[in-house]
């Protein structure tokens, strides 16, 4: 027995051998420990050196009580495991299992086995470079491994631990391509290869399951089984751009764990049987998953962890080679005296920023944003009945061969399939004037070379953008052997394409990002980067279904943030998609089509005369069809004489083309893949303006057929009757030539502009509610669940607040422990564990609910600073950021509830949310443009009582987006418009008035009346002890030590 020594005490020192490998010996966090560890004055440190561990057998190396031994590069693992069998020192990390980290099978093997979560999971042994696996099956968008599917995005790992290239494939809905992670090299930890699709055949993976993680890794470093310190990093997997510290070093932040986290790092540590270990830990949706081991790490740069970390290996000798010593951690450690202040960093507090404060006491709390999606090119439709064999045969290859039951077609190869049939069908020469084909089949024949020229258009399906529909429409029976089987004959096919986000969508969404950075936080875009990368910004972004909405969020959230590189892995990474929420008008179908049906009749019979039994002029928006021009009639055969005017250029135009492509019969060759094309184009494509052909990918055939459609379904001449909801397609395809296609200089295009805006700006508002007690019930049933969401978020942001609140003046009135006497009650009390059995740790991840059922917004990914270890002014400092990106119908849905919830006759005699001077300004407004946005925003007044409704106030602003006319001429936006075709975005508009009070508990009884009930949405997913951070007394309790300052 070495009898041991205090630093006060006589007796014979513990000797502590380092058996590694120089270069890890003198890195700063090992030097840190072991000083500190020499400073007890109980231990004697001893260097083996890399000439003896190399070239010294094993009976000359150095005799030891207690043995650091792990491997690295050149270590010869077997001879230190030979020592220690010879000597038999107490390891600190076992040798022999440090073999499996070199094997991630193993690694997924032994976790499992300790039932530690890890990512689902399949694993492709090779025995040889590109062999032929009968279980392994690869299709565009999925990888099959035994029968089990992992759809992309995907993450290929070698199984060989040390090496670090690492896979994600994307898929083809979010444009493809794959991103390649690797270890550090200058400031990039990944790279992008947009054109790489398939997997790698040359060795054994492992393929598992993508975890959106809200672009955030986590490393945990455990110091014995009974403590573990957590950091997080921005994920390679967004941008790939290391973020780097003055000093050159990756910048990390603490992070709290859940109890069931601390679990999981107990158990990794005694499953690997290393004391001092690193592993990387994945979010997603309420729960966490180990997806590596890594064995010895050290925290690098934390003064606090060296001290807690040189305690803790303390005790773990003094318990194996003196456990008849006090473990007692001295009152005043060693090395404290000569230690050197860290630098605290710190954020300014300001005002509200954009709108203005009501005093230097108001801090931010929670940003809330619903925006539109940037420019998109118009949507269209083709819908023609097909009763070619090919046609038919290929829907019920793809519907399972049932007669009856429709197709679709989104996938690259179904589309490829599709475009095969179409070519062969499509016939080489049209028809001449004197043909004797008739009209039905010179339309149809039009029709199928359209949607040819469609599925061509971009060189790459991307099933964002196009989409089509076979439903069969007739059938006949035909014998089959003794039996007789159904077969179709005709059918419906309904190509849906376009609605791409532009450069100028990009450009603008990426641009309003940036605007959100600089003016929605304060400290001037510096704020909220650092709140972000310190774990005090909790930042979610939601989307719809749309292609161009996606791409939209993507792009806002490369500006907002100040990422770099492809939107692909931004979006796969931060963007989750809830069409429930951000999609559809089904709800309000019926509502909408009374709304259409007496908006019909509004302008057909004369808006004059309609709103001449309305209100007086006090309050125009209380009129039925308000906003609709009161000549709208009139202005009807002028809208569709423009139309054809217009029309028929663009078909001369598509003639031209229409010839030259005829000259060339080849259309196998399909052109290379163009990633931009798929995406939404980053920028102007130069040549193809120079050549006088249309901006983006549409070709003049293309071009007029959108133009040919709107001109047709615009007005009936037989029947002498418009379609007045034809006047948006009408204002979309004018809007978007002017912008991107001036260059053609069509006659009349800006005439007709003018005209259609006229009309489109009063049907488009009134399409969502002719009046406002219409408009709030359509808006109520579209918005329904994402008001709900919203009034989650606010809830949480002031319940969290709160406690924090009560929290800091709890810790600022009482006597506060110092952080050794912390540390000392975690190694001498530590928390006590239940090691559960495999079947009940596995249930426990998979059964177990939270604590909070009624809060949505548990499942949602935390990560919060840990203030014990954080070197920040003010770690309790915490932003809630939540994005919602959705189309126009969910903006005015949105904005109609906001605006007419009073109207409601249980809320009858209320004031309003929004002012008349904004209802007003709202009314010249009409059109809710691209990247248009309402704000809300929490701010919490420090100075006035927990208890006060008045210690939370709302702000609401709302941004017609991209609202200047194409046609305007002069100035600094007409310049960015001709060069760039780009529209800018208009600044925030305040929706009440300078000096009001908006309270949380206002705007929850204004709108709980038309919000989906927190208890209806799914129940979080979050395991048992932990009901959300600032929740539990546990993590209270873990705040209480940190003393704060301002």
């Amino acid at each position: 027995m070495v009898e041991g020594r205090g630093s006060n005490g006589v007796g014979k020192k513990i000797k502590v051998g380092v058996c590694v490998m120089e270069k890890k010996v003198f890195s700063a966090p090992m030097g840190q420990i072991l000083e500190r560890l020499q400073a007890f004055g109980e231990f004697e440190i001893i260097h083996f050196g890399d000439r003896v561990i190399l070239d010294e057998p094993i009976e000359r190396w150095p005799i030891c009580d207690c043995l650091i031994a792990f491997h690295s590069s050149g270590y010869p693992l077997k001879k230190a495991e030979a020592y220690a069998a010879l000597r038999k020192p107490f390891l600190v990390n076992e040798l022999g299992p440090q073999h499996l980290l070199h094997d991630r099978r193993k690694v997924y093997e032994c976790l499992e086995m300790y039932g530690i979560p890890v990512p689902r999971y399949a694993l492709v042994n090779r025995d040889k470079p590109y062999q032929d696996l009968e279980y392994f099956v690869e299709e565009e968008d999925f990888v099959e491994v035994h029968g089990q599917r992992f759809w992309k995005p995907f993450v290929e790992k070698p199984v060989h631990g040390d090496d670090h290239s690492i896979m994600i494939y994307y898929p083809s809905a979010a444009g493809g391509g794959m991103k390649e992670l690797f270890r550090k090299v200058g400031n990039r930890s990944s790279e992008f290869h947009p054109e790489v699709r398939r997997v790698r055949r040359e060795g054994s993976y492992i393929y598992e399951e993508f975890m959106p993680t809200g672009g955030t890794d986590v490393k945990v470093y455990t110091v014995g089984p009974e403590y573990a310190h957590a950091e997080a990093r921005k994920s390679p997997v967004v941008d790939g751009v290391v973020m780097r510290n003055p000093d050159g070093k990756e910048v990390r932040y603490p992070v709290l764990l859940t109890p069931n986290e601390k679990q999981m790092a107990r158990e990794v540590c005694i499953a690997f049987r290393q004391g001092v270990c690193g592993f990387d830990l994945l979010r997603c949706e309420g729960r966490s998953y180990v997806c590596d081991v890594n064995g010895w790490s050290f925290v690098k740069n934390s003064y606090k962890y060296y001290d807690d970390a040189a305690c803790v290996l303390r005790k773990m000798f003094l318990d194996a080679k003196a456990p008849h010593l006090s473990t007692t951690i001295p009152p005043v450690l060693p090395w404290k005296v000569s230690e050197p202040a860290q630098p605290s960093e710190g954020l300014t507090r300001q005002g509200s920023g954009i709108i203005g404060s009501f005093g230097q006491s108001e801090e931010l709390h929670c940003v809330i944003a619903i925006i539109r999606h940037g420019d998109r090119t118009p949507k269209q439709k083709v819908k023609l009945k097909v009763t070619e064999e090919k046609l038919l045969n290929l829907m019920l290859k793809y519907n399972g061969g049932r007669p009856r039951a429709e197709t679709k077609l989104k996938s690259a190869v179904q589309l490829q399939d599709l475009l095969d049939a179409t070519r062969i069908l499509v016939p080489r020469t049209r028809p001449g004037p004197g043909s004797d084909s008739e009209a039905e089949d010179i339309e149809h024949a039009e029709k199928l070379r359209q949607v040819k020229a469609v599925l061509e258009e971009g060189g790459h399906f991307s099933g964002i953008y196009r989409k089509v529909q076979l439903k069969p429409l007739k059938w006949v029976k035909v014998a089959k052997g003794d039996t007789e089987e159904e077969r179709p004959i005709e059918a419906l096919m309904v190509l849906k394409y376009g609605g791409v986000l532009t450069h100028a969508g990009r450009k603008q969404a990426e641009e309003l990002g940036r605007y959100f950075r600089n003016n929605m936080y304060p400290g001037e875009g510096t704020g909220l980067l650092r709140l972000h990368s310190t774990y005090r910004h909790d930042l979610k972004i939601y989307s719809s279904d749309e292609g161009r909405v996606q791409m939209s969020a993507a792009a806002f959230a490369k500006g907002l943030l100040d990422l770099e590189g492809q939107l692909t892995p931004i979006l796969v990474s931060l963007v989750s998609k809830d069409s429930s929420m951000l999609d559809g008008l089904d709800n309000a179908s019926i509502e909408m089509e009374e709304a259409k049906a007496r908006l019909n009749e509004l302008i057909t019979t004369g808006v004059k005369a309609a709103q001449a039994n309305g209100l007086s002029n006090k309050k125009p928006w209380m009129v039925d069809g308000a906003g609709l021009p009161l000549n709208a009639a009139d202005l009807l055969p002028t809208l569709v004489k423009l139309t054809k005017k217009v029309t028929e250029q663009v078909r001369l135009l598509a003639k031209d083309e229409d010839e030259k492509l005829a000259e060339t019969t080849s259309y196998d060759v399909i052109p290379p893949y163009d990633q931009a094309r798929a995406l939404g184009k980053t920028n102007i494509d130069v040549d193809r303006i120079a050549a006088g052909l249309p901006c983006g990918s549409e070709g003049f055939l293309l071009m007029y057929a959108r133009w040919r459609k709107v001109e047709r379904d615009l007005y009936n001449e037989r029947k002498d009757r418009y379609d007045i909801t034809q006047i948006p397609d009408v204002y979309d395809s004018c809007k978007y030539d002017l912008l991107h296609n001036a260059h053609l200089n069509i006659d009349g295009l800006d005439e007709l502009f003018k005209v259609a805006q006229l009309l489109a700006d009063g049907v488009i508002p009134n399409e969502y509610g002719i009046n406002p007690k219409q408009k709030l019930k359509i808006g109520s049933k579209i918005a329904r669940r994402l008001l709900g969401k919203i009034l989650i978020d606010l809830r949480n942001t002031r319940e969290e607040a709160t406690n924090v609140a009560e929290l800091k003046s709890q810790c600022q009135t009482s006597t506060t422990s110092n952080s050794m006497k912390n540390v000392k009650e975690h190694i001498d009390h530590p928390p006590k564990s239940i090691i559960k059995s495999e079947e009940s740790r596995r249930t426990s991840f998979t059964s177990e609910k939270s604590m909070d059922q009624d809060e949505d917004d548990d499942k949602e990914i935390k990560y919060r600073l840990d203030p014990k270890y954080a070197n920040v002014r003010t770690p309790e400092r915490h932003v809630r950021t939540r994005l919602y990106f959705t189309s126009e119908s969910h903006i005015h849905s949105l904005m109609n509830v906001l605006r007419y919830c009073n109207l409601d006759e249980s809320l009858q005699g209320e004031a309003g949310l929004i002012c008349d001077n904004a209802l007003e300004r709202l009314l010249k407004t009409k059109e809710l443009d691209y990247m248009s946005y309402i704000v809300i925003r929490m701010f919490e007044n420090t100075e006035v009582n927990l208890e006060d409704p008045k210690r939370y106030r709302l702000e609401m602003t709302f941004s017609r987006g991209a609202d200047l006319s194409p046609l305007e001429k002069n100035g600094v936006e007409a310049t960015s418009l001709h060069q760039e075709h780009t529209l800018p975005i208009m600044g925030p508009e305040r929706l009440q008035e300078v000096g009001s009070y908006l309270t949380l508990d206002k705007m929850e009884e204004m709108v709980r009346p038309f919000a989906m009930p927190a208890e209806d949405f799914p129940p979080p997913t979050t395991p048992q002890g932990f009901s959300g951070y600032f929740k539990s007394a546990g993590v209270l309790e873990r705040l209480k030590i940190q003393q704060y300052s301002a």
